[in-house]
């Protein structure tokens, strides 16, 4: 006696299954689609961002004193991956002339303290350590390696625009971190 095969399906049957097959094919690899857009975004745009920013506008240079340091503190829109942050930074402008504007970070270059403009003898002081600086950046006295650190940065149309960049404390040379 010949037992029946149990195996053999009906032609809608294979059909079905055949269709089954390929839909949760499709939707398994759509899926996988999804999840790896962001990770290779993270990955691939995380490495190939540059490690400072570009310039940001600080405002304009028409309503700042000429010869005299003023603290300003701008707003930075940062993004890693698909994470997105403001960051809040302080510089230090001065305006030599009407066209000439230089920018100092407010760090420190001997541990990295945040110095202030006294305007009694018109210097900048770091008070942890005792470093002195004249207006040009130069250093008068204390335990300062260097002089202020500059940003880069430049002046269109009437607005200043500052590139955020940090140096290594403690070294001769400027270098960046």
């Amino acid at each position: 006696m010949e037992t029946p095969n149990v195996t053999e399906t009906s032609p809608a049957e294979s059909a079905r299954r055949r269709f089954l097959k390929y839909f949760i094919g499709l939707f398994s690899s759509l899926i996988g689609a999804a999840l790896a857009i962001p990770f290779l975004s993270a990955v691939i745009g995380g490495s190939s961002r540059s490690k400072t920013g570009d310039f940001s506008s600080v405002g304009s240079v028409g309503s700042l004193p000429v010869g005299t340091p003023v603290d300003i503190a701008y707003t930075e829109m940062g993004s890693d991956a698909y994470l997105s942050q403001e960051t809040v930074h302080h510089i230090w402008v001065v305006k030599r002339s009407a066209s000439d504007v230089v920018v100092y970070s407010p760090v420190c270059p001997h541990l990295g303290c945040r110095y202030d403009w006294d305007p009694g003898d018109s210097t900048f002081k770091c008070p942890c350590h005792g470093s002195v600086y004249k207006i040009d950046g130069t250093v008068v006295a204390g335990p300062a390696p260097r002089p202020l650190d500059t940003l880069p940065s430049e002046v269109k149309q009437g607005t200043l625009y500052v590139k955020w960049e940090q140096f290594k404390v403690g070294t001769p040379r400027k270098a960046q971190v």
